[in-house]
């Protein structure tokens, strides 16, 4: 079973919705190299619609002009991309797919593609919130930046259901940025005030 990984550049505040102003003063070897681990460890990666374009229209020019960030580009170039998308695409960045039949189902069905090795969602912040209420995410990577952006869109929306959370790794970098990878989980025993009152003791 492959396993679904999102990966999100987040601001303290929850803000995933990327603004270069208060995301690359941060951006140094290490969220590189963390950057990097995510696109080792899959061969599949997932995108919404406005993500992919977003992709389709920078990285194919950045792996053609040659420059430093032209062997990243190539890289993701050659990856194979499934998009979500409602409605028909024109794809003309290579190896590029339209996701086919309803979400969850195929996203099921790509984990179980024993051919796929692991999968990564880039952004896309509508597929995550779906295929986390979905129960199909394996582990959420967050790059959580020391800045509170105040504005654009957060990763978790309103429900009704909290989403429990186990802590797999975390690593703080000299920028201030965390890294955290949360991996879903049951939720733990129930709890009130007088429980945590034992906890409680006089200084």
């Amino acid at each position: 079973m492959a396993k679904l990984v999102s990966t999100l550049f987040i601001a303290a505040d929850g803000v995933a919705e990327i603004d270069p102003a208060w995301h690359f003063p941060y951006f140094d070897e290490n969220m590189g190299r963390a950057v990097t681990e995510d696109y080792d460890a899959s061969d599949v990666l997932l995108l919404g619609r406005g993500t992919y374009e977003g992709f389709a229209g920078a990285w194919p020019e950045r792996e053609a002009a040659g420059g430093d960030d032209a062997a990243f580009a190539a890289r993701i170039g050659d990856m194979r991309k499934v998009v979500v998308s409602r409605s028909p695409l024109e794809f003309t960045w290579r190896n590029s797919e339209r996701i086919s039949g309803e979400l969850t189902e195929a996203v099921a069905a790509l984990k179980a593609d024993p051919a796929v090795r692991g999968i990564l969602i880039n952004g896309s912040l509508t597929v995550v919130r779906q295929l986390l209420a979905a129960g199909l995410i394996d582990e959420l990577r967050l790059l959580v930046h020391p800045v509170a952006a105040r504005r654009g869109e957060r990763l978790f929306d309103e429900g009704d259901t909290p989403y429990h959370l186990s802590v797999v790794a975390t690593e703080a970098y000299p920028t201030g940025v965390i890294r955290v990878i949360y991996a879903p989980t049951a939720p733990p025993a129930a709890a009130g005030y007088a429980e945590a009152v034992e906890h409680i003791r006089e200084g």
